[in-house]
């Protein structure tokens, strides 16, 4: 039987680590309120099917949708990528579902314990619906990273509904191995419910940093752009949360799409740095141009994973071709 000393100890430390806990959350509170008045939605709420859908669209032309890849949100693509483009395409940049101000595809992936993720095909679903209803009923598609799934899946779910494809740095084939040890973490119960409020609380500037630096070796972020890109919406706890287990649950997904990617139709173009440590060259669009009928890659010697950024005139000709090839110019 408990001894009444040992209730009282046991009792004495859940009241700690509910007090700690409190305090993790009000600090988290704080840094999420702070990141949204910081970093506000840069364009429209769109209303689809009851899910929030964030876009800003700008420019005039053909339709080119812009994905961003893990961790991302609308601003990494706005930050300059969209003044290359948009004197020559309607450019209609996306939040992916959890991240920015897009909502997750349902509510049934919401909630701190959760371990499941929407699929890219999901992702791709909503978003196709969300650019049908600005009136893209056939937009070339561009997809960066973990974009990239999304936007082969939008290929192959919705394929009457795209006129090209742009695949940059693209995650779209299994590898080997598993992810970091952070990925690893916000996707376990314990890691969405105890290791995301300490995140969203306590993640230091060096540390964004850092992160940042390493995305996107071996280059360097362009001057301006870990203050415009928005870190802090990320470490929100339900962006962390979507992000950890959107990519944990990423690589099932991919090998179940890489074999139809036969069946992609639409005019393919790739881009890929050889230096991209991130998303491999050689595990994903090595093998991706050779899955897609008449799919022409890239490569782009020393490059990262971040070309939109560092090589970006290389990803715009690759979407000029898309579009020509598509018969859009």
């Amino acid at each position: 039987m408990i001894s009444l000393k040992l209730a009282a100890s046991l009792v004495i430390a859940a009241l700690g680590l509910a007090g700690c806990g409190v305090l993790v959350d009000a600090r988290a509170d704080r840094r999420e309120a702070e990141a949204a008045r910081a970093y506000p939605p840069q364009g429209q709420l769109l209303d689809v099917g009851g899910r929030t859908v964030h876009a800003v669209v700008t420019g005039s032309g053909p339709d080119l949708v812009l994905i961003h890849g893990a961790s991302g949100n609308t601003r990494d693509f706005t930050f300059q990528f969209v003044d290359r483009v948009k004197d020559r395409y309607r450019v209609i940049v996306f939040d992916r579902p959890g991240l920015g101000y897009t909502d997750r595809v349902s509510p049934a992936y919401e909630g701190a314990a959760r371990r499941d993720a929407e699929s890219p095909a999901e992702q791709a679903i909503l978003l196709q619906a969300a650019a049908a209803q600005l009136g893209a009923d056939t937009p070339l598609v561009l997809g960066h990273s973990y974009g990239g799934a999304v936007a082969l899946a939008w290929a192959l779910e919705r394929p009457d509904d795209l006129s090209g494809l742009v695949i940059v740095s693209g995650a779209s084939n299994p590898w080997d191995g598993g992810l970091g040890f952070t990925y690893n973490l916000t996707a376990t119960r314990a890691g969405g419910v105890l290791a995301v409020p300490l995140i969203t609380a306590f993640a230091s500037e060096s540390v964004i940093k850092g992160a940042v630096a390493s995305i996107f070796e071996p280059q360097s972020p362009p001057e301006g752009y870990l203050e415009y890109v928005g870190a802090p919406l990320t470490l929100r706890r339900d962006s962390v949360r979507a992000n950890g287990r959107q990519v944990n649950t990423l690589k099932p997904h991919v090998t179940e799409m890489a074999t139809r990617y036969d069946q992609i139709t639409v005019p393919t173009e790739i881009v890929h740095g050889t230096a991209d440590e991130v998303v491999p060259l050689a595990v994903h669009s090595e093998p991706l141009s050779r899955q897609i009928p008449g799919a022409y890659l890239v490569a782009l010697d020393g490059i990262g994973h971040m070309p939109h950024h560092v090589a970006p005139d290389e990803v715009v000709a690759a979407i000029d071709r898309a579009a020509t090839r598509a018969g859009l110019r």
